[in-house]
């Protein structure tokens, strides 16, 4: 009996280091996730700071221009706010897109976390319901088979006896 509660308590050991190591393997994951989302985002900062720092040089030198070729630089001024206002449409895109997918991060990592809460909530009810319905059980047969052999060792005890100077079978006819 107590080599398989050793066993079971083995068993459950290792189903707990396993879970230990799924979250080890999940958070370094999610480090590693984050620590690529903070580089995507430094590096889509990195480069629109100097277009929009560029932007500006180039208007104070659009604005002198300006005084010698007005109607080609009206052409160019509306081209130019179609290229900033497509900037800035796709610099919106990209921040919606990096908050919305922080956003599913986080909520993955709550349901991660609630699906370990309820899986070793299982495992401690699983436990609880073997012990019940296996050891009793086991307890049970285990003292129907010591009965047996006690009555199948006292049969063959009094077997013994009857040939080894009790009245045989031959007497009794």
């Amino acid at each position: 009996m107590s080599d398989n509660l050793t066993l079971f308590i083995a068993i459950t050991a290792a189903a707990v280091v396993l879970q230990m190591f799924v979250l080890l393997a999940m958070y370094m994951a999610m480090r590693k996730l984050s620590a690529k989302l903070q580089s995507v985002t430094d590096e889509t900062q990195s480069r629109l700071l100097p277009i929009l720092d560029n932007a500006k040089a180039m208007q104070q030198e659009v604005k002198s221009f300006l005084e010698t070729s007005r109607p080609k630089i009206d052409v160019i001024l509306d081209n130019l706010a179609h290229v900033t206002t497509t900037a800035r449409t796709d610099i919106e895109r990209v921040d919606t897109t990096l908050h919305d997918l922080l956003d599913r991060v986080r909520l993955q990592a709550i349901r991660v976390d609630e699906m370990v809460t309820h899986t070793l909530d299982c495992v401690e009810e699983t436990s609880e319901k073997v012990q019940h319905s296996v050891m009793s059980p086991v307890r049970h047969v285990s003292g129907i088979v010591q009965a047996i052999s006690v009555g199948v060792g006292t049969y063959f005890s009094s077997q013994r006896r009857g040939r080894n100077g009790g009245p045989s079978d031959e007497m009794f006819i």
